[in-house]
């Protein structure tokens, strides 16, 4: 974890992308939550939740995709998951799994999000490959982290985009809720992959393969 806190001012110039409407994104989540629909519910702000998530001193409605499947699977399912000293597959639990799908989406207007591919992009917000790869453990440090860059990207950072730490040649996201635009996400017609279902397990189980990874019997 980082031996600082953020500093009062923002000496860099943040990075800015732009995803354009039409760009498909793919979701896990669970399936009780309608596919394009933010999640309300901050994180406390020391235990449990993700790397961007909203918390008490910042509540905003959050979103994590990727710009792939692949990007979107491995960060929610290879999360912390160990490499077998023998060699063998990588189990993903099936509690992991249960209840959760992947939704196809697509933006319905452009966003604006604040690039955090490379080391100049990272310098730029006063950080390195810490705040986009850390693991859990640190995940209250980089929300804190989140929240300084949020108020000084105010108002026209509607996320945040970054290499998978589980794929660096994919990119994962978040998006805002406070800043994204009503019904800015929309569903692409795609039908969802229900993991729970045979043919979502055998979908996830072609996709974890590469990874050297598969469900756990």
């Amino acid at each position: 974890m980082p031996h600082y806190q953020p500093p009062e001012a923002m000496a860099g110039t943040p990075a800015k992308a732009t995803l354009g409407a039409g760009t498909v994104l793919y979701r896990v989540h669970g399936s009780h939550r309608p596919a394009a629909a933010f999640n309300p519910r901050p994180a406390h702000c020391l235990y449990g939740g993700g790397r961007f998530d909203s918390t008490g001193c910042d509540a905003y409605g959050y979103l994590y995709a990727g710009l792939s499947p692949e990007s979107a699977v491995s960060e929610t399912l290879l999360h912390s998951l160990p490499f077998d000293p023998a060699g063998g597959a990588r189990l993903v639990p099936r509690a992991a799994v249960a209840g959760r799908r992947l939704s196809v989406l697509r933006l319905t207007a452009a966003v604006d999000v604040v690039s955090l591919l490379t080391g100049p992009e990272l310098a730029a917000v006063h950080q390195d490959s810490w705040l986009v790869q850390a693991e859990s453990r640190d995940y209250p440090y980089t929300r804190d982290w989140a929240h300084w860059i949020r108020r000084h990207t105010e108002p026209w950072a509607q996320g945040f985009l970054w290499s998978s730490k589980r794929d660096p040649g994919e990119r994962a996201l978040v998006l805002f809720g406070d800043r994204c635009p009503p019904d800015a996400l929309a569903a692409t017609g795609d039908e969802a992959v229900d993991f729970d279902g045979p043919g979502g397990r055998a979908w996830l189980d072609s996709v974890l393969l590469p990874y050297q990874a598969r469900l756990a019997p």
